[in-house]
């Protein structure tokens, strides 16, 4: 584990110092990674991805983020505990029945102890997207929500939104022939009294219900929209160019950053290599790999943006490419794989 209390130089933004991060989903696209692991706690880049988050939200100002965990609950609070490691309280929130995105954010909003706005993460978005600049937006526009927005070639997957200037006028959920590009790119900033009117203890998707309810009755929505990157790591193989898109630098994250500082892991032949791993004279590695914490790569071994866990053996002459490796695998000599899953 890296030393999380050497910050970046966050300062803290007046008024918005709460988080709640949406960490309940199944990842069923993302099976067999899954099976045993949430997909938050899936590593990009040899982070798990609700680490990435958490950083994120502590540089730009915020002091307290509750979990609102369901599948594999368990998981989360072992790892991040009550968050002194972090700079920041956290707090669990867990469902026993899965409540959708609004029914957890009104779930987990009974855990958060200071006042003011707070702000949402949806826990499968990895962007480099500034929230200092959305929070500044939010209360600049005395914004009832905020939505951060993003703009992508083909937006029928995404809830395409029309705005008028900056105010948000329509939020479309998924359809055929979205009337934008513009998307709901998976971070809003919600005043309290909004979170407050969501009903309890039943299914609410804010996508779906709560954003086109507030838009009904004349709440004040805006659209930050920033551009810079952004991926929805719903799929191995958006898992894998989020942590290639990190080691080149087209991503950024803050938690990578001390990552690389921490001297625990470091950048060789375009990979983020742990320095704890062996790693023979005669391998090839390639770019895009991560390669964990004891890692050993025999001489004739062949990686290529591949994610290689904590204590897998990659044996003489396995040729592999774009492929997860679990953790301690062994994975025989001269195998030959491509977006393949092995040890899973």
């Amino acid at each position: 584990m890296i030393n999380h209390s050497s910050s970046l130089g966050s300062t803290s933004t007046s008024g918005v110092e709460s988080a709640i991060l949406l960490v309940g989903g199944f990842g069923t696209r993302l099976a067999p990674l899954t099976h045993k692991t949430p997909k938050p706690m899936l590593k990009v880049a040899g982070i798990p991805f609700t680490e990435h988050q958490i950083v994120k939200a502590r540089e730009a100002g915020i002091k307290e983020i509750v979990l609102a965990t369901s599948y594999l609950a368990e998981v989360f609070e072992p790892y991040f505990g009550d968050g002194e490691k972090w700079g920041i309280e956290i707090r669990y929130a867990v469902e026993e029945v899965a409540l959708g995105t609004g029914g957890a954010i009104r779930n987990a909003a009974s855990m958060i102890t200071r006042g003011g706005p707070v702000v949402i993460f949806n826990g499968d978005v990895l962007s480099s997207h500034s929230l200092r600049g959305h929070i500044d937006f939010h209360q600049s526009r005395s914004a009832d929500v905020s939505l951060y927005l993003t703009e992508v070639s083909d937006a029928r997957a995404f809830g395409a939104v029309e705005l008028e200037g900056d105010a948000i006028r329509t939020f479309n959920e998924k359809m055929e022939n979205p009337p934008t590009n513009i998307i709901n790119a998976g971070c809003y900033i919600f005043n309290r009294e909004f979170i407050d009117a969501i009903p309890a203890d039943r299914v609410v998707s804010v996508e779906r219900e709560t954003f086109p309810g507030l838009l009904h009755h004349g709440a004040s929505l805006y659209g930050y929209v920033d551009r810079s990157y952004w991926l929805d790591i719903g799929t191995p193989a958006a898992l894998q160019n989020a942590t290639r898109d990190l080691i080149s630098g087209a991503a950024q994250s803050d938690a990578y950053e001390l990552l690389l500082r921490s001297g625990s892991h470091e950048l060789r032949s375009d990979s983020l290599i742990a320095t704890s791993a062996q790693i023979a004279t005669g391998a090839d590695i390639r770019s895009g790999n991560y390669i964990g914490v004891d890692v050993i790569v025999h001489s004739g071994a062949e990686l290529s943006g591949c994610i290689v866990l904590d204590g897998a053996v990659i044996s003489a002459g396995t040729k592999l490419d774009s492929s997860f490796i679990a953790e301690k695998c062994i994975v025989p000599a001269a195998t030959i794989a491509t977006s393949n899953f092995l040890g899973f």
